[in-house]
């Protein structure tokens, strides 16, 4: 099979595409054929060294696939040779066949597309688990999302609203504040352009908001924590900007709480949740309510181009990885 494997932690300029064995799924694993895989900013991070997971030298990138099942392995109960699923891996989606965790694999819906379905685990799965399980988002509650033209940050936007809440965006320049607006958002945030706190007070009448939501961090999660209402919940979901100071007397004055939020820690302490999220968010999609925006489809060979985009920032939504 081929497959794209990083020799030296340098970012893109380490991969190479080469011929290499298929795997065989071990006990409680499937293997995948793999139609196509998603890229996220924690891929640019691993090929660097830099993420908090480390796989050892080669290794072969890619947090999350979609495809049809090859072959599976002793113990797997409930799968079927060519079922559709998608599913998270710790690396090695970059690859015409993967080996999955059954407990990480889930059965897709048919309709789904192979390029939307490859890119959905994650960014949905953090959206509707930050926002659900941490959150405790309700409905009628206004919501304020950073970063909202980005992968995760554009599927909060929708999620927030399929949950019944306002929802105000934050994002740089017309055409991605344009692409929230699309996808749910009611007001649109230029933090560009405007003074975020000043904004937020004239857009909800001096109350504030009851979530934020923020894959961004750095100068802008500290202004976001300032616009929260009364017992409002910042939840931290990135730090793309770098780490916010957050004062504790921000937090004392009007009640609120700063939480974090690991989908992927999840995987392993909470399966039973992630699989009944995937059930709702299923649903969401086939009703409508959930649109998701892949901006940029790649050939395997060309994943440096792929990951050089999403590490400049270029990018909206999901970039995705098709295999021939």
């Amino acid at each position: 099979m081929r497959a794209i494997r990083c020799h030296r932690l340098d970012g893109p300029d380490g991969l190479a595409l080469e011929n290499v064995t298929a795997p065989a799924p071990a006990e409680g694993e499937l293997t995948v054929d793999v139609e196509a895989a998603a890229l996220n900013f924690a891929d640019t991070l691993m090929t660097r060294g830099t993420y908090q997971e480390k796989p050892p030298l080669p290794f072969t990138p890619g947090l999350e696939l979609a495809g049809r099942v090859r072959a599976i392995g002793s113990g797997v109960h409930g799968f079927a040779a060519g079922q559709r699923v998608l599913a998270v891996v710790d690396h090695g989606a970059f690859a015409e066949v993967a080996r999955v965790r059954a407990a990480d694999a889930i059965p897709l819906p048919e309709a789904m597309p192979a390029e939307v379905a490859a890119g959905f685990p994650i960014a949905y799965g953090t959206a509707h688990g930050g926002l659900e399980w941490r959150a405790r988002l309700q409905p009628g509650e206004t919501l304020l999302v950073n970063g909202a033209a980005g992968g995760v940050g554009l599927t909060a936007v929708e999620v927030g609203r399929a949950m019944g809440a306002r929802v105000i965006a934050t994002a740089r320049g017309a055409e991605r504040l344009a692409l929230a607006r699309a996808h749910g958002a009611e007001v649109t945030i230029d933090t560009g352009q405007a003074d975020l706190r000043e904004a937020v007070q004239a857009a909800t009448a001096g109350r504030g908001v009851d979530v934020v939501f923020d894959p961004v961090g750095g100068a802008l999660g500290e202004a976001s924590l300032r616009c929260l209402a009364w017992e409002g919940r910042y939840l931290v979901i990135g730090l793309a900007a770098g780490l916010p100071t957050l004062k504790a007397n921000h937090l004392l004055v009007k009640n609120v709480s700063a939480v974090g939020f690991y989908w992927g820690s999840y995987r392993r302490h909470a399966p039973d949740r992630v699989q009944a999220s995937f059930e709702m968010l299923f649903g969401w999609w086939q009703s409508g309510k959930l649109r998701p925006h892949v901006s940029a489809v790649y050939p395997l060979e060309h994943v440096q181009a792929a990951l050089a985009e999403l590490e400049a920032r270029r990018s909206t939504g999901k970039v995705v990885l098709r295999m021939s």
